[in-house]
C-alpha cells in the first residue's frame, strides 16, 4: 500500500492515529541512529532513508540507494532494513539479537513486519540502523552488484 504523499509530514499526517504513533516511534529510533550522510524523504510511497543521488548516482534504477524504509501497509507496518538483508553475517546477528531480546521476529528478506511498537526490539533496530556508514553501505551494494 503506497502513499501518494510527497513529504514526510504529509505521510505521517495521513495515517490513522494509532499507526501514526507507532510509525513515529520507530522513525525516532531510526533518526537517532542513522549515520551521517543518509537522508530522509519519501521513496516508493514510504518514509525512506537513503544515500542521496548527489553522493552516489550509479544505482540499478536511477533512484537513491535505499538503506531503511518505514511504511504503514494494509495489514501491518513494515520496517525495511537493506543493510541486514544485504549482509549474511549481519542478518544472522540481527536474528540472534532479536531472539535474545525475547521478541518474535516476523521478517521477510529485508522487511520486518509489526502490528505494534511493542513487537519490535527497538534497541536492536537502532544498532542495525547504525551498523553501516554511507561509504560502507555503498561498498556493500557495489559488491552485491558485481
Amino acid at each position: 500500500m503506497q502513499s501518494e504523499a510527497s513529504a514526510v509530514d504529509a505521510y505521517l499526517g495521513s495515517l490513522p492515529a494509532r499507526r501514526r504513533e507507532a510509525i513515529s516511534k520507530v522513525r525516532k529510533v531510526v533518526l537517532a541512529n542513522l549515520p551521517e550522510g543518509f537522508e530522509e524523504g519519501m521513496i516508493f510511497g514510504m518514509l525512506g532513508y537513503y544515500v542521496p543521488l548527489s553522493r552516489f548516482a550509479e544505482t540499478h534504477n536511477g533512484r537513491p540507494l535505499s538503506y531503511v524504509a518505514l511504511a504503514s501497509q494494509e495489514r501491518h507496518m513494515s520496517l525495511y532494513l537493506m543493510g541486514v538483508y544485504a549482509d549474511p553475517e549481519v542478518e544472522a546477528w540481527f536474528h540472534e539479537r532479536v531472539a535474545a531480546d525475547g521478541k518474535e521476529l516476523d521478517m521477510g528478506k529485508s522487511c520486518v513486519r509489526f502490528r505494534a511498537v511493542d513487537d519490535l526490539a527497538l534497541d536492536v533496530i537502532g544498532e542495525a540502523v547504525a551498523r553501516f556508514s554511507v561509504d560502507e553501505f555503498i561498498e556493500l551494494y557495489e559488491r552485491a552488484r558485481a
